[in-house]
């Protein structure tokens, strides 16, 4: 058997966590290591046990799963991935928690299947967006100021923009100009919400394409995932925010 994906559960409800327990432990490449009640446990948590990601309530008492979530991601090299777990279209919420560093966010009342797919995509160091709410959410991030936010979301935000704050059209950005038109199609696409298997079906391709499709422009444009990718895509254009 494969290295289980070792998780740490943090909510303030104990059956919450029980739940989510009994799904996640029903697949045998997932274990459940630690649990905690407040983002202030979860840190102490995660800095003792250092599991390889941690399953993050937004709302807490003591300290919120997003100031939990920055403060773990203080560790560097050694942060675990963070998945957010969020209520339904709570966008202000899904936007701070990619500013503090998650790597992505599941709806609560999303399917058992779907938490167990999440943990797995955000494990393997991709990044998880939901298309019901990603528009708002990089709308949002792109109207507020970066300096708060972990380098690389800065970088993503800050990517094309002019000394006087007006985006570079998509066809003046230089990191733009070295995508293939396939890659720049997959880029449009993964900014919409398109999970890899989707994007393949849309363009006719195997999973396997789309991700070396997704792997190339990564590097091209100089993001680590999906997420900046998504940023760094309404940014310079190549998809318009909603108002």
């Amino acid at each position: 058997m494969s290295e289980q994906i070792r998780v740490v559960l943090v909510d303030d409800h104990q059956l919450v966590r029980m739940g989510f327990k009994l799904i996640l432990e029903s697949e045998a490449d997932i274990v459940v290591v630690g649990e905690a009640t407040d983002g202030r446990e979860a840190v102490a948590v995660v800095e003792r046990l250092k599991p390889d990601l941690v399953c993050m309530d937004v709302q807490m008492p003591v300290l919120d799963g997003i100031a939990a979530t920055r403060e773990i991601m203080q560790l560097g090299d050694a942060a675990p991935r963070v998945l957010m777990l969020t209520t339904f279209r709570d966008e202000a919420a899904v936007r701070d928690s990619l500013r503090a560093g998650a790597s992505g966010f599941v709806l609560k009342n999303s399917p058992p299947e779907t938490l167990v797919e999440a943990v797995r995509v955000v494990h393997s160091g991709d990044a998880l967006l939901d298309p019901q709410v990603t528009r708002g959410v990089i709308a949002g991030m792109l109207h507020d100021a970066p300096e708060s936010a972990p380098t690389q979301v800065a970088d993503a935000l800050q990517a094309g923009v002019h000394d006087e704050g007006t985006s570079l059209a998509p066809t003046q950005h230089p990191a733009l100009a070295s995508l293939t038109e396939r890659e720049s199609e997959v880029l449009a696409l993964i900014a919409e919400g398109l999970s890899n298997a989707d994007i393949a079906a849309r363009l006719f391709v195997s999973e396997a394409t789309v991700k070396t499709h997704v792997s190339n422009l990564l590097a091209k444009i100089g993001v680590r995932d999906r997420i900046h990718a998504v940023i760094f895509a309404y940014n310079v254009g190549v998809v318009a925010p909603v108002e």
